[in-house]
């Protein structure tokens, strides 16, 4: 996977609670293919992880905060989950708005877990097919989802996953994904 997203710049969308897992395995597949990735958040310092919603699972530093970031700063998007970090994202109109404008962007967005539930608060559910942890699948289909429970799905320029279970897949789905959109950020970007 070396070299397909050279030069391309990733935003990773999260907040305390994500799902450890959920960001350190896409970052590093996505880092591993060549892009360079920015940990966005609603708050500054750091982020608290989560293993399994309930265990402390350390840190991450926090590059950016989304409300100082755009769109066309950025290739693509990753929405970790963890079922405590969407719902703080889901809370924090500058999140939203950053997801909304993503999706709307035609720019690849990829998500895990309870990491869907960004899209449903963004209003951009309605009409795709999208995959999800099974606790959130009911509020996809009231937000106009087609929701199935597959490994990985593609529909149009958003790639969704069930799990931690499903993260071989996923990353290497969103490697493929995000190396066949255009890329619009990258060199000379903001840092």
């Amino acid at each position: 996977m070396a070299g397909e997203l050279n030069g391309r710049r990733v935003a990773i969308l999260a907040a305390d609670g994500v799902e450890r897992v959920e960001l350190e395995q896409p970052r590093q597949a996505l880092e591993d293919a060549g892009a360079r990735t920015d940990v966005l958040s609603i708050h500054d310092g750091e982020i608290a992880a989560r293993n399994n919603d309930l265990e402390d699972a350390g840190t991450f530093g926090v590059e950016r905060l989304v409300g100082a970031a755009s769109v066309g700063e950025y290739d693509a998007l990753l929405l970790p989950g963890g079922t405590v970090n969407p719902d703080k994202l889901r809370m924090e109109p500058t999140a939203v708005a950053f997801v909304r404008d993503f999706v709307q962007s035609g720019k690849p967005v990829a998500s895990i877990c309870h990491g869907p539930w960004n899209f449903v608060e963004a209003d951009v559910a309605r009409g795709r097919r999208l995959t999800s942890f099974p606790s959130i699948r009911t509020d996809l289909r009231n937000a106009g989802a087609e929701v199935v429970d597959e490994e990985v799905v593609t529909d149009g320029n958003i790639t969704t996953s069930r799990s931690p279970d499903d993260l071989p897949a996923f990353c290497a789905r969103i490697v493929q994904e995000f190396a066949r959109a255009p890329q619009t950020a990258g060199v000379g970007g903001a840092s």
